[in-house]
């Protein structure tokens, strides 16, 4: 007689084979990341090139967590930028703030979390956890932006991706004068044309100098409502070319919550009709229970609108390290995907944003 089989026994078999000695990253996460946080990171890597990388899809990413000290700035970030593989992204102003430190020629170094911290205070020596360096970083990275900030075309109101992506161009000029190559997610932005919003600004050693030069009567302002309705732009436009919307989240905290809430902005708070994003992929260590954001469920998002309810299987979370995730996700897209060509949406915010004025007026209209 023969055995029932179950539609649940349709998955690939656990193999056990050995695995071989410098296996490359494709053989890795195909045939050897079979089941756990390695099942779910391998249907990362597949959800990531096999859907997201379409060239219809525009792909925003946020960024938490001490991710550029530890150098994910320029060996991860910059390749997915450069090859169009990232969009739009949000950040923390801490991870463009210490990810200046190497394209101005300063140093970060391995060390240990055990060590006396007291004695590291009178050293002059800095710890993020295991990455230490000199005090003087900080002092020399802060007197760049403080210099960078006193030039003439910063001196009006503007929103952030407009403030960083002239920012960029002061890093890259100066990755150009001490022959660095590639380091700086702020250089490779505004090479790229890659819009880059902090959803708070003040929140990092960036901000701080910004109301230095306030203090010192300059004229810098940073408009966060601009931020708002302008990523929610990228999202509508996107949309309404006929393409769709994917969300690449590192961590959790603000900026997950700033890109996923331009759907709700879009259609809670304007009124405009949409959805939701297309496409949920988050690498986090956050518990889901203990009501956070940053271990919010993409399910628990679609309650929300921000996630379309009809592409939730098209969701991955990777309950994960960052710093273990996003080098194994990116050597895997570059090994999987040709180069997509830049969507350069840096260049088209203006026009997203009289696409989202005119459905907003649209929307009024009808609601009255």
């Amino acid at each position: 007689m023969k055995a029932h089989k179950s539609r649940f026994l349709k998955g690939k078999a656990i193999a056990t084979k050995p695995i071989p000695a410098n296996v490359p990253v494709t053989v890795l996460v195909e045939q050897y990341f079979q089941a756990y946080n390695a099942g779910r990171l391998g249907e990362a890597c597949q959800l990531f090139t096999g859907r997201m990388l379409e060239k219809d899809v525009t792909v925003g990413m946020s960024l938490t967590g001490a991710l550029t000290p530890a150098g994910l700035g320029g060996s991860c970030v910059v390749p997915l930028i450069e090859n169009g593989f990232v969009d739009w992204i949000v950040s923390t102003g801490a991870n463009l703030y210490h990810d200046t430190h190497f394209s101005i020629g300063r140093t970060l170094h391995k060390g240990t979390p055990f060590v006396d911290d007291r004695l590291l205070r009178k050293e002059g020596v800095i710890r993020i956890y295991d990455i230490l360096f000199d005090y003087e970083v900080l002092l020399s990275t802060d007197d760049f932006f403080r210099t960078v900030m006193r030039n003439p075309e910063f001196q009006r109101r503007m929103g952030t991706a407009e403030m960083h992506y002239l920012m960029g161009k002061y890093v890259a000029e100066r990755e150009r004068v001490l022959g660095v190559k590639n380091a700086s997610i702020l250089a490779a932005a505004y090479r790229s044309g890659v819009p880059v919003y902090t959803s708070s600004p003040g929140d990092s050693s960036i901000g701080m100098n910004i109301a230095e030069a306030s203090l010192a009567g300059f004229g810098v302002q940073i408009d966060v409502l601009r931020d708002v309705n302008e990523t929610a732009a990228l999202v509508l436009d996107a949309k309404r070319r006929g393409g769709k919307s994917g969300v690449l989240i590192f961590g959790g905290g603000s900026p997950k919550n700033f890109m996923l809430q331009t759907e709700p902005q879009i259609q809670e708070v304007l009124n405009i009709k949409e959805k939701g994003h297309d496409y949920f992929l988050q690498i986090t260590d956050a518990r889901p229970d203990t009501g956070g954001l940053s271990g919010a469920t993409p399910s628990e998002a679609v309650s929300w609108g921000k996630v379309d309810p009809s592409m939730l299987p098209d969701t991955v979370v990777v309950y994960l390290d960052s710093t273990v995730a996003m080098p194994i996700l990116t050597s895997y897209a570059l090994a999987r995907k040709k180069k997509r060509r830049l969507k350069r949406l840096y260049d088209r915010r203006e026009e997203a944003m009289a696409l989202l004025q005119r459905e907003y007026e649209k929307a009024s209209t009808r609601s009255r």
